[in-house]
């Protein structure tokens, strides 16, 4: 399919990629980030405008993860369907977000985006409050964006140069926000331990002599 779509995507611009990317949030199998680096390079050497280009992929992003969301918070339809019979998807994404909740919906949307849309599914089926899931899926959709079309800028002359840079950046960046996540984990861990700590040392501090 990418030896197909991608010379469509000078010819077809900004429709192209946003319908692409819509789709690709329903688990169809689109080369939506190697596409993303395409419209990158495009822009670059000036053959697409970065407003349009930048503007449909988040527009198709956005549109795409919310109607996955709601689809799964209202449980219904052949969509709903669809996604229940890959359960063992849904199933492992559920289980992520049980223990890890909005972090690994943050890292969901750009460094583990083959489990984007089942992770967007069960959280709408599991009835995540909109805000939480919004805010969380937007901060993610703004890297993943950032990444791929600014690495296809970068890197125009070479597809494949990008898309090993694109592999690199994201092992590094997903490095990055793990040990930031471990860090803030073992902080909050330390902090509720001296906090425990401290109501058992007045117990056990000796009296002073009376007044």
């Amino acid at each position: 399919m990418t030896d197909w779509l991608l010379p469509l995507v000078p010819t077809y611009g900004a429709l192209l990629l946003g319908v692409a990317i819509f789709l690709s949030c329903f688990a169809v199998p689109i080369p939506a980030s190697i596409m993303l680096l395409a419209a990158g390079g495009f822009v670059a050497v000036g053959d697409l405008g970065l407003v349009p280009v930048a503007g449909a992929a988040a527009l198709g992003l956005v549109a795409g993860n919310e109607a996955v969301y709601w689809l799964g918070r209202g449980g219904g339809g052949r969509l709903a369907g669809y996604f229940s019979r890959r359960s063992r998807h849904v199933a492992r994404a559920s289980a992520l977000l049980a223990r890890r909740g909005g972090p690994f919906l943050f890292l969901s949307r750009w460094l583990f985006s083959p489990l984007g849309p089942y992770v967007t599914f069960a959280a709408g089926a599991a009835r995540q409050p909109w805000a939480v899931w919004c805010a969380w899926g937007r901060a993610g959709e703004l890297i993943w964006l950032a990444l791929y079309l600014g690495l296809g800028y970068v890197f125009a002359d070479s597809l494949e140069q990008a898309s090993d840079m694109a592999f690199n950046v994201l092992l590094l960046l997903g490095s990055l926000a793990v040990t930031l996540f471990l860090g803030i984990r073992l902080f909050g861990a330390r902090q509720r331990r001296r906090r425990r700590r401290l109501p058992d040392a007045r117990e056990t501090a000796p009296e002073g002599p009376d007044a």
